[in-house]
């Protein structure tokens, strides 16, 4: 019986791996059939001209750039935000104090909270203050959405750290400040890899930055006025009854996912060299 079930069991997780594998490579077959032919060299070293979003020329030069502002600028201001909140967590509180169960379990709340939710937020704290739709305001909620990512993931590092190794370094005089050091080189693969999921939802996010960041056919120059990301401009671009416009989203979509893949590929990188450092 136990052989029978063992089997069984055996089928369905093939055949739900042979389901996700098919649908992740319909997805990547369709960007691709449809954005390749659509993708030129114009598209990825040009502004938009006019009526480019129905039809005519130019390219999303004013996306790529947008999106890679936000997301560069708010992954070092989460990654400065919640590295200091996970030591705060695993060094100076024990792992019994209710602070950091009620923090922890704060941050799993806001781990699921949908985008749109956090651009409604950042767009009534930007009504509040004056402010218009900029790129400011896109940094502004992407990085509170992914501060809750950065913290848990590397959270759950840090929690696997061994008590001893803590131990040990208190023992030979080093104070807690002096130990996070140590606990630096231990989480750095949490760390890269944090990163790597922070970007990969941030890059893709549409909802929030559709309240804060605007839309902008040139790449600012300054915090204060609007910028164009990748994820709107697909959305845009699919808005069109023009099928060629179509494509160039579906084009959009290909620079998009390859933006993704080299981050990626990059942030595997990085993990695997800091993992030579981890004690075990």
């Amino acid at each position: 019986m136990r052989f029978i079930e063992e089997k069984i069991f055996k089928v369905l997780m093939l055949l739900a791996t042979l389901v996700v594998f098919a649908l992740v490579g319909n997805i990547i077959y369709t960007i691709v059939s449809r954005g390749l032919p659509a993708l030129n060299w114009d598209m990825i070293t040009k502004l938009p001209s006019g009526g480019f979003y129905i039809g005519g020329e130019g390219g999303v030069l004013n996306a790529i750039v947008g999106s890679l502002y936000i997301v560069g600028a708010s992954t070092l201001l989460g990654l400065a935000i919640s590295i200091p909140v996970v030591f705060y967590l695993n060094v100076y509180l024990s792992k019994t104090s209710k602070l950091a169960y009620i923090s922890r379990l704060s941050f799993d709340i806001l781990f699921g909270i949908p985008s749109i939710v956090y651009g409604a937020f950042a767009f009534s704290i930007m009504i509040y203050f004056g402010l218009r739709t900029s790129l400011g305001g896109g940094v502004l909620v992407i990085t509170l959405l992914i501060i809750p990512i950065f913290i848990r993931s590397i959270d759950e590092v840090a929690r696997q750290l061994p008590k001893e190794l803590l131990d040990a370094s208190y023992s030979l005089g080093s104070t807690k400040l002096e130990t996070i050091t140590l606990v630096v080189r231990q989480i750095a693969p949490g760390i890269a890899t944090a990163t790597l999921l922070s970007v990969g939802r941030a890059i893709g996010d549409a909802a929030g930055v559709m309240f804060t960041a605007g839309f902008s056919d040139s790449i600012p120059t300054s915090l204060t006025q609007p910028a164009a990301t990748l994820p709107l401009s697909v959305f845009f671009q699919l808005s069109s009854p023009s099928a060629d416009v179509q494509d160039r989203a579906y084009a959009s979509a290909l620079l998009l996912t390859i933006i993704v893949l080299i981050l990626s590929v990059l942030g595997r990188f990085l993990s695997s060299r800091f993992s030579k450092n981890r004690i075990k």
